[in-house]
């Protein structure tokens, strides 16, 4: 038996035991004034019988002016009986009162059902008893004053007053499944006015029929009106708190979790429409949710049918617009039900609510999901699964900083020696076996504490959490080695590859990023000596002490201007034209000649020198797009910012004032933004970084989708670009979440309006698969490589096929119809896509 069924039984035991206590009592009243009728005042003339007859009909009047309030499917009835009743027990002698009393509710409500019937006819007779007890005990006679006689039937009305309340409002709470406090103070206040109303009507009946027994003709209009104006407060004061449970219902749909969405509509409706029990079907999951007041039922799929055999009141779940139609709402009772207008219309406000309240939830759930996805893309690598090098340097930050009492931190950095030859002589789709071998492998060989990252091509990384000494992590780095040792199976043949590893232990400072570039120093000496293994020793850090070499000549190095700027043209991929340029730093050195950045920037931004530095690559790069745009060629210039950059509140400024001073709408300026995460929780860095949009200049988010980016930092840095690393381009050939990732982004930078550049574009297929993805420009070495500012310029002049501004044909021809595959469309024309970079 379910636990609705089990909760009506109770509900029906409950009634008949309440209904059978006022029918005894009633007997009890009725038998005792038949005794006293028969022994004490028996009718002796017509004239009684016409007083019997009359007082009967009394009671038939009073009973049959009532107020219908529909409770489930049963209809409750709020009369006049009371006030007929205590007119009855103070013209007529207490036991004729008593038996007019059943004689006359009875006749009123024959047609009624029998338990209604029954207790109806008890409970008004239990009234008169208890409001002819009253007056006799108050030696009420018909000799007595006016003043005297409304006091005690004053007293008396208010007897069967509260008897009325005492024996209804039970019935009514246990009919409703409400507590019977609850029930007792709904409508407080329209009961003692009704009550009030009535007594006055009774009062003034009395003193009529003293003064003028003729005068009773004007009663029955007067209750009449009396009558209709009480029903038409009461229906007033329904429908306001109908309107007001309706908003209270539909205000607490606003939720995001569709199961709570779903709970809060089943119980909340079931009092709303006072039903016995509510079903919601959503047709497109097969589910259905039943329920009643404050408790659900069933939840499953939609085959199981309702306990609740009778009247079955639907609406569909659908929106204002009547196209998402998603399901049914039921609404069930176990007997027969007709709802009035207003709750119809209540039912189908309440059904379009829901409909939006679903809707709303699973849509967040898909963001939710989306999110997900897209953050847990951005920390892990697409190939292997592993944590990418953004999501190490934010664990292993954490652990540096916090945890430094769990023990010692440790980090294995693992190159393989000879993959190069794998992808050469095999392909790269071998290759990629071989790295996810490797990764389920080191995966498995680490424990439940380390974290296993892949920071890119054939480098990983173990960062070892609580060891108890140094020596504990060389043990643990033989072990992960040693299980790279083993042959790989790849397409039925046996590879071996070897692996080289380098050992740190965390550094007194420098945190997370020189406990990198450390074990990086170890790797590379043990490859050097031919080892497996090498651990880190600061003597032997020949790379170190070049950087503090390089260091010491970055004064000279700015003052005599040998950084230099290259750029990289950014290409519309569908028609081949030049739409931007990154810039690129270079230092020609004087002895070295040209040294890359990642050699020289983190001197340069320790140095002090960072201002000094980035105006002078800015000058550059702003000089170079103004010489383009005096030959016609107006390409915006993108420019990478340091991180520490944005901590300088001067920046905008200094931005701002070389724009003015090149002439340069701020518009043809693209700040490229990096590893922002940690920055962009900062105010000194919002500030900075609107500034800048504000005046004009566009921000770009670089590397999106490795450890510098975050789907997070788009809520947060206003940018209108985002540039696709290189890494997945490369990859998006061989590894399908290589792919998705790239259709994700371009999925995201549609519906946030933003321009997308994919990087490292370096063949005719990538170009080719981009641009039917949707991707409208990129750059690379398919393009052009770094050029000189005049090299570039000389290029775009030249143009393949006399095109000026063009860099590579276009991949039709103009007027061409295109096929694309189904579900694609063709990329927006990209305008004004990119802007310089600083060195990354």
């Amino acid at each position: 038996m379910t636990l609705t069924r089990r909760r009506e039984n109770e509900t029906d035991r409950q009634l008949r035991l309440l209904v059978g206590l006022v029918v005894v009592l009633a007997t009890c009243a009725t038998l005792a004034a038949l005794w006293a009728t028969v022994v004490s005042v028996p009718p002796r003339s017509i004239d009684d019988a016409a007083v019997l007859l009359a007082l009967a009909l009394t009671v038939t009047m009073g009973t049959s002016v009532k107020v219908r309030i529909r409770i489930r499917s049963t209809t409750h009835l709020i009369s006049w009986s009371e006030m007929a009743i205590v007119l009855t027990v103070a013209l007529a002698p207490l036991p004729w009162a008593v038996l007019c009393t059943p004689i006359g509710a009875a006749l009123a409500s024959w047609r009624l059902p029998a338990i209604k019937l029954f207790f109806g006819v008890g409970k008004n007779t239990i009234l008169a008893s208890g409001a002819g007890a009253t007056l006799a005990a108050l030696h009420w006679a018909p000799t007595m004053g006016v003043a005297q006689q409304v006091g005690l039937l004053a007293v008396a009305y208010l007897v069967a007053a509260l008897l009325d309340d005492v024996l209804a409002i039970p019935v009514i709470a246990i009919a409703s499944g409400t507590r019977i406090s609850r029930q007792f103070r709904s409508n407080l206040d329209l009961r003692i006015g009704g009550f009030v109303v009535r007594f006055v009507v009774a009062a003034c009946t009395l003193i009529l029929l003293r003064a003028d027994p003729q005068l009773l003709l004007a009663v029955p209009p007067l209750v009449l009106s009396l009558h209709l104006a009480y029903s038409t407060r009461i229906r007033t004061r329904t429908e306001q708190q109908a309107w007001q449970r309706l908003a209270r219902t539909t205000d607490a749909l606003n939720v995001v979790e569709l199961d709570q969405v779903l709970t809060i509509a089943v119980t909340q409706a079931a009092e709303l429409f006072s039903a016995d029990e509510v079903e919601i079907v959503l047709g497109d999951e097969g589910r259905t949710i039943r329920g009643a007041s404050g408790v659900i039922t069933y939840d499953g799929p939609a085959s199981e049918p309702s306990p609740i055999d009778g009247a079955v009141v639907t609406a569909r779940l659908e929106g204002h617009d009547r196209t998402a139609d998603i399901g049914t709402l039921r609404l069930r009772f176990h007997g027969p039900v007709q709802l009035s207008e207003r709750e119809q219309y209540t039912l189908r406000t309440f059904a379009s609510a829901l409909c939006t309240a679903v809707r709303n939830a699973r849509a967040y759930a898909e963001l939710a999901r989306v999110a997900a996805e897209h953050e847990h893309a951005a920390t892990h690598d697409a190939l292997t699964g592993l944590a990418n090098r953004r999501h190490l340097l934010e664990s292993g930050t954490e652990q540096l900083n916090t945890r430094h009492a769990e023990g010692i931190t440790a980090l294995v950095l693992i190159d393989l020696n000879h993959f190069k030859e794998v992808n050469d002589t095999l392909g790269h789709a071998a290759g990629d076996q071989v790295l996810t071998q490797v990764a389920d492998r080191l995966r498995d060989a680490a424990r439940d504490t380390d974290l296993v990252a892949r920071l890119g091509g054939d480098e990983f990384a173990v960062l070892l959490r609580g060891l108890s000494a140094p020596a504990v992590a060389a043990h643990r780095a033989e072990t992960l080695i040693g299980v790279l040792h083993e042959p790989f199976e790849v397409d039925g043949m046996r590879i071996s590859v070897e692996a080289s590893g380098g050992i740190a232990a965390a550094p007194a400072s420098g945190g997370m990023p020189e406990l990198l570039r450390r074990a990086d120093v170890a790797m590379y000496q043990a490859k050097r000596a031919g080892q497996r293994i090498a651990t880190y020793v600061p003597t032997r850090d020949t790379a170190d002490l070049g950087r503090l070499a390089l260091g010491g000549e970055l004064p000279r190095a700015v003052a005599d201007q040998e950084f230099t700027v290259n750029f990289q043209p950014i290409v519309e991929l569908g028609s081949g034209a030049v739409t931007g340029a990154e810039a690129l730093a270079r230092w020609h050195h004087p002895v070295h000649g040209v040294i890359d950045p990642l050699r020289f920037i983190d001197a340069v931004e320790r140095s002090g020198l960072l201002p000094a530095f980035a105006e002078a690559i800015l000058d550059q790069a702003l000089l170079a797009a103004v010489t383009w745009r005096t030959a016609g060629f107006d390409v915006p210039v993108s420019v990478n910012v340091s991180p520490r950059s944005l901590l300088d509140a001067r920046f905008p400024g200094a931005v701002l004032a070389r724009l003015r001073a090149h002439d340069l709408p701020p518009e043809r300026l693209v700040l490229e933004l990096t590893e922002t995460l940690t920055l962009s929780q900062l105010d000194v860095v919002d500030q900075v970084l609107n500034r800048l949009r504000e005046a004009g200049v566009r921000l770009a988010l670089d590397d999106f989708g490795t450890g510098y980016s975050s789907l997070s930092l788009l809520s947060r840095i206003p940018v209108h670009e985002l540039k696709i690393d290189r890494s997945f381009v490369t990859a998006m050939d061989s590894s399908p979440e290589a792919a998705a990732v790239i259709r994700s982004t371009l999925d995201l930078g549609r519906s946030l309006d933003l321009t997308v550049v994919a990087e490292g574009v370096e063949s005719e297929s990538q170009r080719r698969a981009l641009w039917e993805l949707g991707c409208g420009a990129g750059q690379g070495h398919l393009f052009a490589r770094p050029l000189p500012a005049g090299t570039l310029l000389a290029a775009l002049q030249r143009g393949p096929g006399g095109r000026p501004g063009v860099l590579v044909p276009p991949l039709h021809d103009t007027g061409t119809v295109i096929r694309l595959a189904a579900g694609r469309r063709p990329p927006p024309r990209i305008r004004n896509a990119g802007l310089p970079h600083l060195p990354a």
